[in-house]
Formats: structure tokens, C-alpha cells, sequence
């Protein structure tokens, strides 16, 4: 329990920096303020509260007048919500929503880390390096919310940034992290201040000779479609889906097109598509924070076709099958987490999809038994999809 806001003169403003400058020392990843209750922040994937004070409406209506300008005051009034990207007086950086709950105003800010950690750092898969060196296609990060997906794609950013002299062009909402120009040329677009929405700033993009193209968030049929035609031209296309799996991201992809358009969606895709990393972040047990278990689907010819011809539900036997190529299903993951005694081997156990050949995935490395095939190993039973 820390207490900033312990005060005979208690000013909402500075008890709110307060309160987000000392998340990083304590570990935390998010400030949860709202109306009528003491503030708490998420440490390790945990809520707990982290001070006594309880929050007004008028705290928090004075608060909100310091963060939004004009624009996303008017957003907020209009939509109910707004999101913008915040530099703490102590130097750190959030990314933050404000919004309303039952009429009342409430606040999450999440912390974004002050340096790019290495892909090791991060225990992500190594072959997700490659992916920076890829010279055109599109690149799907997903995961639900509070994955690790932007992380993930600012390390790829990041090692584009220090090692390739490249025009990359970011166009976020809000932007999160900001990039200090190494050997690329980097340029960020922000929702709401540059530009109003994220497939006019893509189609705008393809005029600004940029290398690389990171999309913040694919929410869209035309974004998809704008994605689609930058890497088409010639652009890498970085981008997220809210999806578990790397499958479920490729069907996601092309449902969000009318019926009439999914045929040359699905063809499209196929031919563009280079990589899908699907993360979820578990509680480690070997130190405090968590560790990503990570699911990666890599645009090899099988997978195109598979892809182009409207069998996604064999994807999961060819990423099964395919760790040579630098694919990896989440069982296999998972096993490696275990293997590592990263992970509690209950709680993976239970995440994964093949129930009953679980274990010898984690005896064998994550290598299927010789003369298994993919998805059929001996007295497998399918959970579903994490």
C-alpha cells in the first residue's frame, strides 16, 4: 500500500501522477482510478488496491480535464470513451483510457517500458527475430488484451530501427511507444491528431514511401483492406487482431469481408501473408511476472494453399508439423515453458489442447512421436482452442 495521495490538501492531478509514476517501481503494469473507490493497480496479472483515498467525481472530472484536449474531450462526451498516449512528469510513458461507467468518469493507464527489451528478454521465440527482415508481406500479432502484442511488435520495430536504414511508418491510437531514429527513419501517426482513421492514414501511407507499415489494430473491413493492398505493393505491414490463435486469426481475417468479397480476400491473403505470432502471457514461478506461451503460423507454400483454398482447419496439423520452418503450435510452447520450469506444469496442463499427449511434449521437447501424424498422436484428446 503506497500513499501519494495522503494529503490535508489533496489535489487530483498531482495524486495521479503520483500514483503513475511509482507503477514502475512497484512492478505494476496498470492504474485502475474510478469513481467511488480507492485506487488499484494490476501487479503480475493481480488487482490489489495501492491507496486509501476514494475518488470523486469531481477528482476525477478534474483529471480528465489535464489529460484530454479539446478533441478527445469532445470524444469522450460524444463516444463515452478516449484514448490517448501520456508522458508522466517522472518521464514514463502510458498508454490511457478514459471512460464512463453508469455516468461516472473512471481512468486505466497502462505502463509502457521505458527501454526495447531484446526478443530474449521477453523469452519470445527466436525466429520471431527473422520477421524484422522480412522485405515485404504482412505480419498478424494477436492475442487478447494485455498479451504482450504491443511489446512484441515494438521489439520488431525496434530491431528494424537499430539495424536497417528503412522509412517506418507507424499509425496508432494512441501512438505508445516512441522511437528515437537509429539508423531508419521513423514517422508516427496518431488517431484523432494526424490523421481520422487508421484506412485513410494506410492508403495515405503508400505515398509517403515508407518501407515498413505498422497498423495499430485491424478493426476494420477497410483497414483490412488497405493492409491488404500495402503489402501487396511491395510495403512490410506490421498489424494485431484481438484472436486466441493463430488459426482463429486467419478466419477472422477474412470473415470480417461480405460473403460476396471472402473468395479474393482469402486468395489475397494467401499470398501476402507471412507471419502469425498468437501470444498469451502466464504467471511464472521462478521469479515474479509472467512469460509468454506463443503460437507461430509462417506463410510457407503449404500453408498458402491451404490458406487460398479455404482449408484453414488443416493450418493446425502444418504448424504442428512445422517447427523446422520456425512454426510452433501453443502445446508445444507450453511443453517448452514446463520444460524450462518456467510455468507451473498444472497450469499448462490445463491451457493445453492435446490433453492426453500433453506430457510427452514436455519429456520430448515439443517433438511429435516418430511416425505420428500432426494432430493425431496416440490417445490425443482435443481440448479446443486456448
Amino acid at each position: 500500500m503506497i500513499s501519494p495521495t495522503a494529503s490535508t490538501a489533496f489535489s487530483p492531478w498531482e495524486a495521479c501522477q503520483a500514483l503513475l509514476d511509482a507503477l514502475p517501481g512497484a512492478d505494476a503494469s496498470d492504474l485502475h482510478l474510478a469513481t467511488g473507490r480507492p485506487a488499484h493497480w494490476r501487479r503480475h496479472g493481480e488487482l490489489e488496491a495501492c491507496d486509501e483515498h476514494i475518488w470523486r467525481m469531481e477528482d476525477m472530472t478534474a483529471v480528465a480535464t489535464q489529460l484530454l484536449d479539446p478533441l478527445r474531450r469532445q470524444n469522450l462526451e460524444q463516444f463515452g470513451s478516449a484514448d490517448l498516449g501520456y508522458s508522466s512528469a517522472g518521464g514514463y510513458r502510458f498508454r490511457v483510457n478514459l471512460f464512463r461507467s453508469l455516468g461516472r468518469l473512471s481512468l486505466v493507464a497502462r505502463h509502457l517500458p521505458e527501454r526495447f527489451a531484446a526478443l530474449s528478454e521477453l523469452h519470445l521465440p527466436a525466429s520471431i527475430r527473422e520477421l524484422a527482415y522480412l522485405a515485404s508481406g504482412l505480419v498478424l500479432i494477436t492475442g487478447i488484451t494485455g498479451s504482450g502484442k504491443s511489446t512484441t511488435l515494438a521489439t520488431l520495430i525496434h530491431e528494424i530501427n537499430t539495424n536497417i536504414a528503412a522509412h517506418i511508418l507507424t499509425i496508432e491510437d494512441p501512438v505508445e511507444f516512441v522511437h528515437t531514429p537509429v539508423k531508419s527513419l521513423i514517422s508516427h501517426r496518431e488517431l484523432g491528431t494526424d490523421t481520422p482513421d487508421f484506412a485513410l492514414a494506410v492508403r495515405a501511407a503508400m505515398r509517403e514511401d515508407p518501407d515498413v507499415i505498422l497498423v495499430g489494430e485491424l478493426r476494420d473491413t477497410e483497414t483490412m483492406r488497405a493492409a491488404l493492398a500495402a503489402a501487396e505493393t511491395g510495403h512490410l505491414v506490421f498489424s494485431t487482431l484481438h484472436t486466441a490463435d493463430a488459426v482463429g486469426a486467419t478466419e477472422r481475417f477474412i470473415g470480417a469481408f461480405p460473403g460476396e468479397e471472402q473468395d479474393l480476400a482469402r486468395h489475397r491473403l494467401s499470398l501476402v501473408l507471412k507471419a502469425v505470432v498468437a501470444q498469451q502471457l502466464l504467471p511464472r514461478i521462478d521469479m515474479k511476472g509472467r512469460a509468454p506461451a506463443v503460437e507461430i503460423l509462417r506463410g510457407t507454400p503449404a500453408v498458402m494453399n491451404l490458406i487460398a483454398t479455404g482449408r484453414t482447419s488443416q493450418l493446425y496439423s502444418t504448424i504442428e508439423s512445422g517447427m523446422e520452418l520456425g512454426m510452433q503450435t501453443y502445446d508445444q510452447s507450453l511443453a517448452q515453458l514446463a520444460r524450462e520450469r518456467l510455468v507451473s506444469l498444472d497450469l499448462v496442463r490445463t491451457l493445453a489442447r492435446h490433453a492426453d499427449s500433453f506430457d510427452w511434449l514436455v519429456k520430448n521437447g515439443g517433438q511429435n512421436p516418430p511416425g505420428a501424424a500432426p494432430g493425431n498422436i496416440p490417445g490425443s484428446a482435443t481440448r479446443g482452442r486456448a
